[in-house]
């Protein structure tokens, strides 16, 4: 078992929980073990940015981005699962290029077409 640890923005989501809801969201990543993170298997996965690795574990409506430190898992951000941050975080894509992607108008073209 790890000890686990929260950034700023990632605090900031969980105090936006009622504390049930807290506990129901933090148990997935508070169960995980060396072997879960060594063979990442749904809903747990694993990908790098630059040279850092990071892991996603989905736990209900929330994504958690995490990076192993040692004996402990430092949770980087804790995202919604339809948010446009977490699709960015999920491709791939640099963060910085979150307000272009937000500002072009293709971007928004295709949004719309899904939702007719």
């Amino acid at each position: 078992m790890y000890q686990v640890t929260f950034s700023n923005q990632a605090m900031g989501e969980l105090n936006r929980l009622d504390k049930l809801a807290q506990l129901d969201v933090i148990e997935p990543i508070s169960m995980l073990k060396p072997a879960d993170l060594a063979n990442p298997r749904e809903p747990l996965g694993r990908f790098h940015r630059g040279t850092r690795e990071f892991y996603r574990l989905r736990a209900g409506d929330f994504r958690f981005y995490f990076e192993v430190r040692a004996d402990t898992l430092q949770v980087d951000y804790i995202l919604h699962k339809n948010s446009l941050e977490d699709f960015l975080l999920r491709n791939k894509l640099p963060v910085s290029e979150q307000q272009l992607v937000e500002q072009h108008s293709k971007f928004w073209k295709y949004l719309e077409s899904l939702t007719k």
